[in-house]
């Protein structure tokens, strides 16, 4: 009987130790970094509210929530910089860099002012307050 709980608690260690080392493992690979190139180009950015979905905003066609922005290459913003800072109560939003979760964008002093998680390939999401979200959509090429 005693040889018998030795064997199962040597089966919980060595699983235990299996699923902490190739848990990790799993978990890093999910969290690739994204190269900039593979982001890089024209995005929509669509300012909504919480009750409203981002195609529904889009259709009513309001400059104010809706800009096309580009990241460029070199982790900087270029057309459409001015329009998403506009939404950041004051921030100037300049540029921007990949994290395995998502996409930053950065202020004056290279500072991240806003964190955008990745939602699928392709879409990413930000909550600035408890009410306004802003979704940003890769465009087509």
């Amino acid at each position: 009987m005693a040889h018998k709980a030795f064997s199962n608690r040597t089966t919980a260690w060595l699983l235990a130790t299996w699923m902490i080392f190739f848990g990790e493992a799993a978990m890093a690979s999910s969290l690739k970094l994204a190269d900039p190139a593979e982001l890089a180009g024209k995005w929509l950015a669509t300012l909504s509210s919480r009750d409203d979905s981002p195609a529904s905003q889009v259709l009513q066609d309001k400059p104010s929530n809706v800009c096309v922005i580009e990241l460029q290459l070199k982790l900087t913003l270029g057309k459409g910089a001015d329009c998403l800072s506009a939404w950041l109560a004051g921030e100037k939003a300049i540029g921007w860099f990949n994290e395995p979760d998502g996409i930053a964008i950065t202020g004056n002093d290279g500072s991240k002012i806003l964190f955008l998680s990745r939602q699928r390939d392709g879409s990413y999401k930000a909550a600035l307050n408890p009410t306004l979200v802003i979704t940003l959509v890769r465009q087509a090429h």
